[in-house]
């Protein structure tokens, strides 16, 4: 690759462009990596926000993020408050005893309970994951290849299943009330080995919990594998079309 024209009339539009669009497929994983942060750690700044005194623009974020997000508040984490997640029954008694989601999802916290992220527990696993498994793609990059529709469908199977058996469970029962949320089966199934916290309810540790943690992880593997792949080989193929123009051009080093 040539070092950078020097001459007027070397400096178009044309080539800048090429230049721009030459280091975009060399490096597009850097950018990516930059959109995708700013996108998973916006719902972190809100509560950030609220605790600052920022109100409207931690209101702000929230309302972004409620398009995207049921952000029900005993299936989030909290910031700055006495524990990362709460129950329903707490956030009932600190806040409204209500159990309508469209009620619930309201609640973004106080200064004693601290303040809600902006998305629920299973959107951060899902999305900031992403990240971690796109540094692994890149440390794999030249050895891996692209996943099969198939292969995604199975890796997001299991969101599906969950996610849609907690939808079920909620509108069939009620919030906290259906078998997503006493989980009665399982220990039934499990002959109760396990403490009654990690069966019922939705907290750090729950069986909840470390489903929506491994079927997110799942999800943004499948979603890095299905896509990341194929993306570098079509940079790739741009910046080596981009390498020839330049040789023609005789832009070479």
């Amino acid at each position: 690759m040539s070092a950078l024209p020097t001459t007027s009339s070397h400096r178009t539009w044309a080539v800048w462009l090429n230049l721009g669009a030459y280091w975009l497929s060399r490096h597009w994983l850097l950018p990516f990596s930059m959109l995708i942060g700013l996108f998973v750690g916006l719902p972190w700044v809100a509560p950030l926000f609220m605790e600052m005194g920022w109100v409207h623009a931690g209101n702000a974020i929230y309302l972004l993020y409620a398009t995207q997000c049921h952000q029900l508040p005993q299936r989030s984490f909290f910031l700055f408050g006495d524990r990362a997640m709460y129950s329903l029954a707490e956030v009932q008694t600190a806040w409204k005893n209500n159990s309508d989601p469209m009620v619930l999802r309201q609640f973004t916290g106080n200064p004693t309970m601290g303040w809600k992220v902006a998305w629920s527990d299973r959107m951060v696993f899902m999305y900031t994951s992403i990240l971690l498994w796109g540094l692994l793609f890149w440390l794999l990059r030249k050895r891996l290849k692209p996943l099969p529709w198939w292969g995604l469908v199975l890796l997001l199977l299991p969101m599906v299943i969950d996610g849609s058996t907690h939808m079920i469970s909620d509108f069939t029962a009620g919030i906290g009330l259906g078998f997503r949320d006493s989980n009665a089966w399982l220990a039934a199934l499990t002959n109760n080995t396990f403490s009654a916290t990690f069966y019922a309810g939705d907290a750090l540790g729950s069986f909840n919990s470390w489903m929506r943690l491994m079927t997110g992880l799942l999800f943004s593997l499948g979603i890095v594998w299905m896509l990341y792949p194929r993306l570098h080989s079509s940079f790739t193929n741009t910046a080596r079309q981009i390498e020839e123009k330049f040789r023609k051009a005789g832009f070479e080093s």
